[in-house]
């Protein structure tokens, strides 16, 4: 496998990695909130875009790859935050096998 030819000075998105944890919801169940685990610098490269039409109206599917720094608490069902935006994680690899370097495929929550 090649090496991935990345500039790293291309990583210029400043994201809030984030994990999933159950939240009390103050009558005695949970709910999923997330918690910060740390601000990164990432490329995020948009990658697909679709609109279907629900019962609810049109719904929009946009997904992502983003390009972060190799990072030991990665994992799918993580998100990505950058202002109001959500980018949850679906999948990661290594691209280039060289463990530098994390991209992960992301949907962006609209609407």
């Amino acid at each position: 496998m090649t090496l991935m030819d990345l500039d790293p000075g291309r990583l210029t998105a400043r994201v809030v990695l984030e994990r999933p944890e159950p939240v009390g919801d103050g009558q005695g169940g949970t709910e999923i909130g997330f918690v910060e685990i740390a601000s990164v610098w990432a490329l995020i490269e948009p990658v697909s875009f679709a609109e279907e039409e629900r019962a609810a109206g049109a719904v929009s599917s946009v997904t992502h790859h983003v390009t972060l720094r190799a990072r030991a608490d990665l994992a799918p069902g993580q998100r990505f935050r950058k202002g109001a935006r959500l980018f949850v994680i679906a999948a990661l690899r290594d691209p280039d096998e060289t463990g530098r370097y994390a991209l992960a495929r992301c949907r962006e929550l609209v609407g």
